[in-house]
């Protein structure tokens, strides 16, 4: 499968943009899985700098004080419902749990990594063939 040659991805807060509408930022919503158990919170969007579209979701789990706490991307393909408290997701507890763990410190390039989410969550990547934005929800930056 052919990777993106021109996408760059990078976290919502450190990239210059907003989201258009502040009542559709979902960060700090609560993310919930297909049981609707807690997973944690959305910290931060995952956003693909040259089409101007969130692709993943980046949520925190776990810790105190910041000291602990796990970070899950999660594919914004994974969304079924978004509420003013809630972003609810159609994966498990333990499939996200499972999800692979990007780790800077390994010689993994990031396409690699994201192509490996995609596959675990079962989505085909935004850069494959056939692909096609989520309609719910859209995120305009």
């Amino acid at each position: 499968m052919a990777k993106p040659t021109t996408a760059t991805l990078t976290k919502l807060k450190d990239s210059g943009h907003t989201v258009a509408h502040p009542d559709e930022d979902v960060r700090g919503r609560t993310v919930k899985d297909k049981a609707g158990d807690d997973l944690g919170k959305v910290d931060d969007l995952l956003i693909d700098t040259a089409d101007r579209k969130v692709r993943f979701l980046v949520v925190e789990a776990g810790g105190f004080l910041g000291i602990g706490e796990t970070e899950s991307f999660i594919p914004v393909d994974a969304i079924t419902q978004i509420t003013p408290d809630e972003v609810k997701i159609d994966q498990s507890r333990d499939r996200v749990a499972g999800a692979p763990r990007y780790d800077p410190n390994l010689a993994v390039e990031e396409n690699d990594y994201y192509e490996s989410l995609y596959s675990y969550y079962g989505f085909t990547p935004f850069w494959g063939a056939g692909y096609v934005y989520p309609g719910f929800p859209y995120y305009p930056l």
